[in-house]
């Protein structure tokens, strides 16, 4: 075996990079041009699982009551009628949030705060 030009002991990259907030956590945003690969957001996925879960429960008549789910999830009413809410999203938006196409701009907590119930209006207010 033999040995070709000595291997340095520090390699220097270069990698340019942000640093932003996005759903109460921190990512590093790529420069422009760069595509980031497709990765579902967590909280998103976590939150549409509950809503559907949730909307099972309470339509097989599993819980009689929203507020009686909410007890037994130990959350909010509030919260809850505000996650439920979530499976008023249309299915594209539902499907580009589960396969991580959804935009920046569509995090759990802008979901949370609203949105049109048509789904022809979602996509123009929330993006998608």
């Amino acid at each position: 075996m033999t040995r070709g030009a000595p291997i340095p002991e520090t390699v220097t990259l270069h990698v340019p990079f942000c640093v932003v907030k996005r759903g109460g956590r921190k990512e590093m945003r790529l420069p422009e041009g760069i595509a980031p690969p497709h990765r579902p957001d967590d909280a998103l996925v976590k939150a549409l699982a509950r809503a559907f879960r949730w909307k099972r429960a309470l339509e097989s008549g599993h819980c009689a009551t929203i507020a009686e789910l909410a007890a037994m999830e130990g959350v909010s009413p509030s919260y809850l009628t505000r996650v439920l809410r979530l499976t008023l999203l249309a299915p594209d938006i539902i499907e580009a949030i589960l396969d991580g196409r959804q935009g920046p701009e569509v995090t759990l907590a802008r979901l949370m705060n609203g949105f049109p119930e048509r789904w022809d209006r979602q996509q123009d207010s929330i993006g998608g």
